[in-house]
């Protein structure tokens, strides 16, 4: 058998878990870098029988899983991930399994650019490196309102360090009710409340047709226009356009994200170069306790699929 691991960007999966497990079954082969066409992707990856790849970076369509004719199996971090046509694999003979997430990273790295874009910490530690001092007057958390998009698994965590912050948190989504919101300590309110009363915004949707686009024009419309927006969800919940537009117009105090529509983001994306944007490339689940979840239960995936008695299948 042979067993590629890809999307490893940062080079490190042969030493973040234990492969051995593996060996007993074939060739362990790690691919950080690989080309993005579907036809270099075929050639690259055709004679392995089981790929690990990492959620959302290279795109599993039908066509390059027709191309893939030696491939059963493919292992992917996390539960979700968009990236890979499932039912194109499930009507050609692949099996997608899936491993559980770290829950702390993501919701780490989201405190961590509310922090930083609040007190304004790139900027100085810029001015520091280049010989500066002080250049502007940070701002505070500390009786401000953080208002919660979608108040899942994620979004509770951002909301209870919100709360040790003395922060006022609020709530909305589709489906979020008042008692679920209380049951938190946390206040429902309609979705235009949120937007309006919202000093910082942080986005916590699961991507879906419903939830595409929502933070819209008229949305961030709504927004004071000295809030943050944050996002380490997915990028296309928020229009792009419509948040450059309020950024460069000054309409918004300014967005910290961690996820775009494209990634990874276009050299000449507005986003590298805003003076009112604190931009991360895609780094939420990129943690070490997470990947060694994400890593460590591919190969117990591998295992269990070999032993035909497959876990954590995806439908």
């Amino acid at each position: 058998m042979r067993i590629a691991v890809i999307d490893d960007w940062q080079d490190v999966a042969s030493d973040v878990v234990d492969w051995a497990p593996l060996r007993a079954l074939g060739q362990v082969d790690f691919l950080p870098d690989y080309p993005a066409d579907n036809e270099a992707l075929v050639a690259r990856l055709l004679p392995y029988d089981v790929i690990c790849v990492m959620r959302e970076r290279t795109l599993f369509d039908a066509e390059l899983i027709r191309g893939l004719s030696n491939l059963k199996l493919l292992a992917t971090g996390g539960m979700r991930n968009a990236a890979i046509d499932l039912a194109a694999a499930n009507a050609l003979g692949v099996q997608v399994v899936g491993t559980e997430s770290y829950k702390h990273a993501a919701p780490e790295l989201t405190w961590a650019l509310i922090m930083a874009s609040t007190r304004n910490l790139l900027a100085e530690a810029a001015s520091l490196q280049s010989g500066g001092w002080q250049i502007g007057l940070g701002g505070d958390l500390h009786g401000k309102t953080l208002g919660i998009l979608g108040l899942g698994s994620i979004g509770e965590k951002v909301a209870k360090f919100g709360q040790a912050f003395g922060m006022k948190v609020i709530a909305w989504s589709e489906n979020l009710t008042a008692e679920r919101a209380s049951s938190v300590g946390v206040t429902w309110v309609s979705k235009q409340e949120l937007f309006a009363q919202a000093d910082v915004l942080s986005v916590h949707l699961v991507l879906s047709e419903r939830t595409r686009g929502l933070v819209d024009r008229e949305a961030l419309g709504w927004m004071k226009p000295r809030a943050l927006l944050v996002n380490t969800a997915r990028g296309p919940i928020v229009d792009e356009d419509a948040l450059v537009e309020a950024l460069k117009a000054n309409r918004l105090g300014g967005a910290a994200l961690d996820v775009f529509s494209v990634e990874p983001l276009p050299a000449n994306h507005p986003f590298r170069t805003l003076p009112n944007v604190l931009a991360t490339p895609h780094v939420g689940y990129v943690s070490a306790n997470n990947y060694r979840v994400f890593y460590g239960q591919m190969i117990e995936d591998i295992l269990a699929w070999h032993d035909g008695q497959p876990i954590r299948l995806l439908a």
